[in-house]
């Protein structure tokens, strides 16, 4: 609730006709200067509703959100293994900025790969140099 409430516009939801929960997207815009930018925080899909363009429908909306507010860029956090999700980010024209060792906990802790896609105040494509070295979660800004 507290994203919804402090970014609703970073909130969208996608309902089908018999009132079934499609899938949603939940961002917020944060950082300063050149590091302003949208973060998708959770975007999830339901099985049943996978495959019809709704993900990239939703990244799209909130980088227009982000676009507006006048990001430099969108980043998200998804887990290495998720081949599926990574190769759909690039699709959607992100590339891994950083790896970030054991960002996810579990048995075993799993890295995370920081993704992201430079909007038009970033007129130089800075935000999306790929870092050469992986990271440590304390020292994700």
């Amino acid at each position: 609730m507290q994203y919804l409430a402090h970014w609703p516009e970073y909130f969208l939801l996608a309902e089908a006709p018999n009132e079934d929960i499609m899938g949603y997207i939940m961002g917020k815009s944060e950082g300063h200067g050149e590091k302003w930018h949208g973060h998708v925080t959770a975007l999830t899909v339901a099985p049943e509703y996978r495959r019809l363009g709704l993900a990239a429908t939703f990244m799209s909306a909130l980088e227009e959100i982000s676009e507006k507010k006048r990001a430099y860029f969108v980043d998200l956090f998804v887990r290495v293994s998720n081949k599926v999700a990574v190769d759909m980010y690039k699709q959607l024209g992100y590339s891994v900025y950083r790896r970030v060792l054991e960002y996810y906990s579990g048995d075993p802790d799993e890295d995370a790969f920081d993704m992201r896609k430079a909007l038009s105040m970033d007129t130089e494509g800075k935000s999306v140099i790929a870092l050469q070295h992986p990271v440590r979660p304390e020292d994700v800004e």
